[in-house]
């Protein structure tokens, strides 16, 4: 009798018929969802931000031109090109242009691109436009004025200093109490009025009062237009720049006599 072959069956388990298949296809689906995300939450984030991730790929170092805001800020870290201050001053033009009755004093405004950075002079005439002749209180037109500016400039990461000047007229009002002293407190004034309309604390670097030290018109030291406060938005530290020719500058200059500005 010939002999039966034997058969074996073997019964083959389902467990890891996929393999790790299945780790590939779900690691591109959240992968792909992640993107998705990404993608939304830059479509309604600001322009800054967006500037930020294309300039990402365009320098992934990060190093040359990176700058953010400090912890204190908004948290949004971008990059802002030398370039971007004319931006700032089309905004800041734009948005003071809506005040009452700015067409009044339009010539007493100034912006201009230097290499400090966005350098903003309100000029006083004769009789007085932003604070009155020998007086450290700002007029209603220069609160209108400042509230404006800090609205926008508060926006900003950039630090701000603040300047009171005055013409060499010997000032005529308190005793002990002289053009530095009137310069500082127009400046300090100024803050004030800002902080109060959106300009934080932290963006103020500076606030300077110079007297008659810094006219802006040399050849008249009695010109009211001597008499102005300026408000600098700094470059971000990453961006100064010494290169004279490559700004606006300012007419301004060092004024040779000392004084003051009287009523």
């Amino acid at each position: 009798m010939a002999d039966r072959p034997i058969i074996i069956k073997k019964k083959r388990s389902h467990e890891g018929h996929h393999g790790g298949a299945w780790k590939v296809a779900y690691a591109d689906f959240v992968t792909a969802m992640m993107a998705l995300f990404i993608v939304l939450w830059l479509l309604n984030s600001s322009k800054q931000v967006q500037e930020a991730v294309g300039g990402y790929f365009k320098d992934p170092s990060g190093t040359s031109k990176k700058v953010g805001s400090s912890m204190h800020g908004s948290g949004e870290n971008f990059f802002v090109r030398k370039e971007d201050m004319s931006k700032i001053k089309d905004e800041l033009q734009k948005k003071i242009r809506q005040i009452n009755n700015f067409e009044k004093f339009s010539k007493q405004v100034e912006m201009t691109i230097t290499s400090e950075g966005l350098r903003i002079e309100l000029l006083e005439e004769a009789n007085g436009t932003f604070f009155d002749l020998g007086d450290a209180t700002p007029s209603p037109s220069g609160k209108e004025l400042l509230t404006a500016l800090a609205q926008e400039i508060g926006k900003l990461p950039n630090r701000v200093s603040i300047e009171g000047h005055t013409d060499s007229k010997p000032y005529q009002g308190k005793t002990e109490y002289s053009n530095w002293e009137l310069s500082t407190d127009r400046a300090n004034a100024a803050r004030r009025i800002m902080q109060e309309a959106g300009l934080s604390a932290n963006q103020v670097e500076q606030v300077r009062g110079f007297a008659d030290q810094h006219l802006r018109n040399q050849g008249d030291p009695m010109d009211p237009a001597n008499r102005r406060i300026s408000l600098i938005v700094q470059y971000l530290d990453a961006q100064k720049t010494e290169d004279p020719d490559d700004t606006e500058q300012a007419n301004t200059g060092n004024g040779a006599n000392k004084g003051g500005e009287g009523k």
